[in-house]
C-alpha cells in the first residue's frame, strides 16, 4: 500500500484502545482485558531508524506508544523489540528504551541479535573465539557460552600476529602464558572496533583449524564452524547517510577468506534479522506474553528492506507452509536465510502459529523514500544490499505497507484491529 493510500488509516486511529488482550508488563503480575478470545496481534518494533536515530529519539516514537497504551499504562498488544543491534545486555537496552520512551520495557520485551544464541546449546560446551564490540566475553557467558576467548585474549598469547599498527605491536610477555585452548567455533558478535586485527585474528584461526600459533595448513579438512550474529550491511545513526554494520566487515572477511583458500566461507548460523531463528524466538516471547494463547497477526516494523522487511516477508512465507510437514518447511525457509540451522519448532506449535506476518516499512532510516521500490531494475545481484547467502526474491523485499514513520505504523496497525475485532 503506497504512502498517499494510507491517510484513511490514521482518523480515529485512537478508537481501537478496546479491541485485544491487556497485558501488563512483567509476566508474573499481566492482567486480561478482552472479550474476544479467538485470537491476538502482536508487534515486532526495530529500533534504529524507527524509534531511535544514533542515541537520539525519533520524535513520532513517543507519540506512537502513547496510542499503544491503555489508561493503566498497559500495552495493548504484546510488543517485543527485535533489533540487530548486539554490543550490550538485553536489561541494558530495555532500560535505554524505557528512559527514551517514557514507558517500562522489560528484558523479556528485548531481542538483540544473538538472543537466539542461548537456544544454539550444542555450542555451549565448546571453546570459542568472540569477535565484536562491547563486553562480548560477559555477552556470551550470559549465553550459556562456557568456554570464551576474546580477539584481545588471543592476541595477547600471540603477541606476533597483529602486525599491521607497529605502535601496538603487544610486547612478549615476560614469563610464558597459559596455554589457551584449540578454538572449537567462532561467534560473530558485531563489527570490531579495529577491523585489521579482527580480520587477521580470525584467518589465522579458520586457517589453522583453531591453533593460531602454526603455521597455516591449506588442506583445512573441515572448516571450524562460524556464527554470525547482525548482517546488516549499513544502518542509521544521526548521520545524513547508512553507516557501515557488521555485515561489512563480513564482506571483508568472506572476501579474504576467499582469496587466500578459493573457497566461500560457510556459516553454520546466521542470526539476527533476517534469520528465521531471530523471528521463532521472537514469537516465542510475544506468545509468553499472551498467556501461551495463539496469535493472530504479527506485525513487523521496520526501516531497512533487506533485513526488516525481507526477514518478516520470509517469517510470512514459513506461516504459510506451517500446516507442511516440521522437517520440509524447515527446509524450505532455512534456503531463504543461507543458515544450516533452524529452531526445532513442536508441532502442535506450528498449529498454534500465527495466520500471518504484515511487514510496514517506514521512511526515518535506512530506507530512502525518494528511492523507488524494489523492482527488475533497481534491485539486482551486483547492488543488493543482503547477506551473501540469501536468495535475492523480489517479493521479500516488497512491504504490505509503507508509511512516513512509526506513528503511522501504529495508526495503521490499530485501524486494522478494530477492522478485525468489528468483524468477530
Amino acid at each position: 500500500m503506497m504512502m498517499s493510500q494510507l491517510s484513511q488509516f490514521k482518523a480515529g486511529a485512537e478508537d481501537s484502545s478496546s479491541a485485544g488482550i491487556m497485558w501488563c508488563r512483567g509476566f508474573l503480575q499481566q492482567t486480561v482485558r478482552s472479550i474476544s478470545t479467538s485470537g491476538q496481534a502482536g508487534v515486532l518494533f526495530d529500533v534504529d531508524g524507527v524509534l531511535l536515530r544514533g542515541g537520539v529519539l525519533i520524535p513520532a516514537a513517543r507519540r506512537a506508544f502513547r496510542k499503544l497504551l491503555d489508561r493503566n499504562n498497559n500495552f495493548l498488544f504484546p510488543v517485543v523489540f527485535v533489533t540487530n543491534a548486539g554490543s550490550c545486555q538485553r536489561h541494558h537496552k530495555a532500560q535505554q528504551l524505557s528512559r527514551l520512551l517514557e514507558v517500562q520495557i522489560t528484558p523479556e520485551q528485548v531481542v538483540l541479535s544473538h538472543s537466539p544464541l542461548q537456544m544454539l546449546k550444542a555450542f555451549h560446551d565448546k571453546c570459542v573465539l568472540v569477535s565484536g564490540q562491547g563486553p562480548v566475553t560477559d555477552i556470551a557467558n550470559t549465553l550459556g557460552f562456557q568456554k570464551v576467548v576474546s580477539v584481545e585474549q588471543l592476541r595477547e598469547h600471540h603477541p606476533l600476529l597483529d602486525m599491521v599498527d607497529h605502535n601496538r605491536r603487544p610486547k612478549l610477555p615476560s614469563s610464558p602464558l597459559q596455554t589457551l585452548p584449540n578454538i572449537e567455533a567462532i561467534i560473530l558478535f558485531g563489527e570490531p572496533i579495529r577491523w585489521e586485527t579482527n580480520l587477521q585474528l580470525l584467518i589465522d584461526v579458520l586457517l589453522t583449524n583453531g591453533s593460531p600459533g602454526c603455521a597455516y595448513n591449506p588442506q583445512v579438512p573441515a572448516q571450524l564452524p562460524v556464527l554470525a550474529c547482525n548482517m546488516d550491511l549499513m544502518w542509521m545513526a544521526e548521520a545524513p547517510s547508512p553507516r557501515f554494520g557488521h555485515g561489512m566487515f563480513l564482506v571483508c572477511l568472506e572476501s579474504v577468506y576467499r582469496k587466500m583458500t578459493g573457497r566461500e566461507l560457510q556459516y553454520q548460523a546466521l542470526l539476527g534479522k533476517p534469520s528465521l531463528l531471530t523471528y521463532q524466538y521472537a514469537e516465542q516471547l510475544l506468545r509468553l506474553q499472551n498467556y501461551n494463547r495463539k496469535l493472530t497477526t504479527i506485525y513487523a516494523i521496520g526501516d531497512n528492506l533487506m533485513t526488516d522487511i525481507y526477514g518478516a516477508n520470509l517469517y510470512n512465507r514459513y506461516l504459510g507452509q506451517k500446516n507442511a510437514a516440521m522437517a520440509t518447511t524447515t527446509k524450505l525457509v532455512a534456503q531463504g536465510t543461507g543458515s544450516q540451522m533452524t529452531m526445532a519448532v513442536p508441532e502442535e506449535e506450528l498449529v498454534s502459529a500465527p495466520a500471518q506476518c504484515r511487514s510496514i516499512l517506514v521512511c526515518t532510516g535506512v530506507y530512502n523514500p525518494r528511492s523507488p521500490l524494489p523492482s527488475d531494475c533497481s534491485v539486482t545481484e551486483s547492488v543488493f544490499h543482503g547477506h551473501k547467502d540469501l536468495k535475492l526474491e523480489l517479493e521479500l523485499v516488497e512491504p504490505n505497507h509503507v508509511v512516513d514513520d512509526v506513528e503511522a505504523a501504529v495508526d495503521l496497525l490499530l485501524q486494522q484491529e478494530s477492522l478485525v475485532t468489528s468483524d468477530l
